[in-house]
């Protein structure tokens, strides 16, 4: 292999604006250029670095192939963004010497994100690369993470694609990773998909959502499919109803101002927590092809009725009005619970609670599926509690299945356990990757399987704007509700009507 040239053969899907087409296995060449931008904000240097970090040390990421490249307004040098980083990387057993080599990688360009001077200074930067490489100028591929706010997507993609992106033709690609929020609603949604649709075709465009990448997460489709166990069990027959359940146990913690633009609902629930829907509700898709799983989870969102204001709760907890950058006024909610109901065979009847709020008695964040009693309960035992398949997204991932069974002794009597696969435990020697990791490597991949379709987002939107719109507007109010408390008490109202039987007395 000639110095430089990064062959990695894999199948990548791709789909047409027309008409769908498997790719047949291309062998890419080109070194592989990854160029962040907004390299000194937060986002960077908390997540898009570190994990940029974990790739090279586990070698999925070669100093032979692959440079990496920091944009950004404000005025350094490359050691100063090195600087910078340095301390957010983690040290593993080889000290620190991988993390010196890591850092040697990165250059830094600076420039405004509306400046062609600089974007040409970049393009200028990643062809000098390329040629060091011994390289054909412009076959390389190009991996642009936006680590900026939305706000600016429109004027950097532009920027890219007239001063930087690769034009060659002999191999190479241009890939965009953009992060959430995509829009605050359905107009804005659509806005910002036309303008950067303008530019680059959907193929190229990478909309990153971090729980997407979360191993349990990952691990749904598997579960599903993959064991008979839950296949005849999957349904409204046998499914009393889903709850998917997001809790942190701080405020906004100094993000008032941000949050407060968006509230829980656009923060967490419309993206991250529909997502997991998807994948728990979708249909079996008839392969692994990215664009395969995609419409299946589109068809998912389609099927979603009109939200009911009686199935909706919001609550603010108090005192969150005393953040100074968040307005006295604030209707914005830091709590809601909202049922959701799919509109097809499969779940005809069956509630999909999406349950999400700041500064609650807990952190944690896990799918709750609860099963149907027992018919002809002999043992009399439905008051102990429902059999309840829980999968834990975080911390500390797990499976287990809440179970009735005989209590140890001479007497018939019943109570509830537990079979459970708790990883840290089972996979006490395999370290669980980051989401942000996983999914930078399928982007370089070419593997858009967990990343948002410009069509699933648009589905998405459609489903909660006309809430969004209704607590803009004043007309949905939330219910304040004590910090360290389970979040307003007509949330869990809400659950009951909904049809959760809770287990008192149960301790997983």
């Amino acid at each position: 292999m000639a110095s430089g040239e990064w062959h990695c053969q894999h199948r990548t899907f791709l789909k047409n604006e027309i008409h769908e087409k498997d790719n047949e296995n291309v062998p890419e060449t080109g070194c592989l250029s990854i160029i962040v931008l907004g390299a000194s904000g937060d986002l960077a240097k908390k997540k898009t670095f570190p994990a940029l970090f974990n790739l090279y040390r586990q070698g999925f990421l070669s100093s032979n192939e692959v440079h990496i490249f920091g944009y950004a307004r404000s005025k350094m040098v490359d050691d100063d963004l090195r600087d910078r980083i340095r301390g957010y990387l983690p040290q593993g057993k080889e000290g620190t010497d991988d993390i010196s080599s890591f850092l040697q990688l990165i250059k830094y360009v600076s420039g405004a994100y509306d400046d062609l001077k600089g974007f040409q200074a970049l393009d200028k930067a990643i062809s000098e690369h390329e040629v060091s490489k011994s390289i054909m100028e412009g076959s390389s591929r190009r991996l642009f993470y936006l680590a900026l706010p939305p706000s600016v997507y429109p004027q950097v993609c532009k920027m890219i694609k007239n001063y930087s992106m690769n034009r060659s033709d002999h191999g190479g690609w241009t890939r965009i990773v953009v992060e959430k929020p995509f829009g605050k609603d359905l107009a804005s949604a659509e806005e910002l998909s036309f303008q950067i649709g303008e530019l680059f075709e959907e193929p190229q465009i990478y909309r990153i959502d971090h729980y997407l990448g979360k191993e349990l997460v990952q691990n749904l489709l598997v579960l599903r499919f993959a064991n008979r166990l839950f296949l005849p069990l999957w349904n409204r027959d046998h499914i009393a109803n889903l709850q998917i359940v997001f809790r942190e146990d701080f405020g906004t913690d100094g993000r008032g101002g941000y949050f407060d633009e968006y509230g829980i609902i656009r923060d967490i629930i419309q993206n991250h927590l529909l997502q997991v829907l998807c994948l728990v509700s979708m249909e079996k898709p008839i392969s692994l092809n990215p664009e395969h799983i995609r419409d299946e989870k589109v068809k998912v969102l389609q099927s979603v009725l009109p939200i009911k204001d009686e199935e909706v709760v919001l609550g603010q907890y108090d005192g969150y009005k005393d953040d100074p950058t968040v307005p006295d006024n604030s209707n914005t909610p830091t709590f809601a619970t909202v049922v959701l109901r799919i509109h097809n065979e499969r779940w005809e009847g069956v509630p999909f609670i999406l349950k999400a709020g700041k500064a609650l008695n807990s952190k944690k964040a896990e799918i709750r599926v609860q099963f149907k009693d027992v018919p002809g309960d002999i043992f009399k035992c439905q008051k102990q509690g429902r059999n309840e398949f829980v999968i834990r997204l975080q911390p500390s991932e797990a499976m287990y299945m809440k179970l009735t069974v005989k209590q140890p002794g001479l007497e018939m009597s019943t109570t509830q356990s537990e079979l459970d696969l708790s990883y840290k435990e089972r996979y006490h020697e395999i370290v669980i990757p980051e989401a942000y990791e996983r999914l930078i490597l399928d982007t370089i991949r070419g593997d858009q399987q967990h990343f948002v379709r410009r069509d699933e987002l648009k589905a998405a939107w459609e489903i909660f704007t006309p809430l969004l719109q209704r607590i803009d507007d004043g007309a949905f109010r939330p219910i304040t509700y004590q910090p360290g408390s389970r979040g307003p008490a007509e949330g869990d109202e809400l659950l009951e009507r909904a049809g959760y039987v809770h287990t008192d007395g149960y301790v997983w």
